[in-house]
């Protein structure tokens, strides 16, 4: 699944995240982001363009934000979540998001 950096699971989604990113995603340093507002790694304010702060620490391949995927036929395949944003942009940004 390709990312299309819409920023809709980082704002979404409950996840546990790691809580300084100095100390990496070990057992004391684990927090919940609940989905309801912006994850505190989560950069950017503009839908296509977030990314995220953690995303190239060598520990990132071990949280679940790594793990989200999709079923599709190819690892090019986009986002869906992030394509049907994509593609109705003004009605999602228009409901305040």
């Amino acid at each position: 699944m390709k990312c299309l950096r819409c920023g809709y699971c980082c704002k979404k989604l409950w996840v546990t995240i790691a809580d300084d990113p100095e100390k990496g995603f070990t057992e004391d340093n684990l927090t919940s982001y609940l989905g309801d507002g912006q994850c505190k790694h989560l950069l950017g304010n503009k839908l296509g363009e977030y990314s995220c702060a953690v995303h190239d620490k060598p520990w990132y391949n071990k949280t679940p934000c790594f793990e989200y995927t999709q079923i599709s036929q190819s690892e090019d395949d986009d986002c869906r979540v992030g394509r049907y944003l994509m593609d109705n942009k003004a009605d999602y940004e228009d409901n305040g998001h």
